[in-house]
């Protein structure tokens, strides 16, 4: 089963990233990557731009709004993910409580992603999904 852990920050857990020293978090951060590449469950891990980058997509008017970031009353942002191959829920939660903290203020939600088996097999879409993730090796 794949989960996607994903990393959020508050202000005050953001505040308290800028005073790590940048070494120490990629030694931190790497020593922790190293263990899940070695236990063999990594398969992917990504950090995000700032907010202030980003864009955000209204969807509730026609047509949709796209407004530049930060993204006004958010009091955590999303602010990256890593995807895990693992057994359970269980040890994507023991993956998460093992990854490194820089002080308070931030979260890690873990979310199981769905497989294209878990849809109906009949339908043409899935069926066009299915041959394309064939096609590139992703099945």
């Amino acid at each position: 089963m794949k989960y996607m852990l994903i990393w959020r920050a508050t202000d005050e857990g953001k505040a308290a990233m800028m005073g790590v020293d940048f070494e120490k978090m990629l030694e931190t951060m790497g020593r922790y990557n190293d263990e899940l590449i070695r236990a063999g469950v990594l398969v992917a891990a990504e950090g995000l731009d700032a907010a202030e980058e980003g864009v955000v997509v209204d969807f509730s008017s026609e047509p949709p709004i796209v407004t530049d970031g930060p993204y006004g009353e958010t009091k955590e942002l999303f602010g990256g993910f890593y995807i895990l191959n693992v057994a359970s829920k269980q040890e994507a939660i023991e993956w998460a409580r093992r990854a490194p903290s820089f002080g308070p203020g931030f979260k890690t939600e873990i979310r199981r992603i769905t497989t294209i088996d878990e849809f109906p097999q009949d339908n043409e879409w899935i069926q066009r999904e299915r041959a394309w993730r064939e096609a590139t090796g992703q099945l």
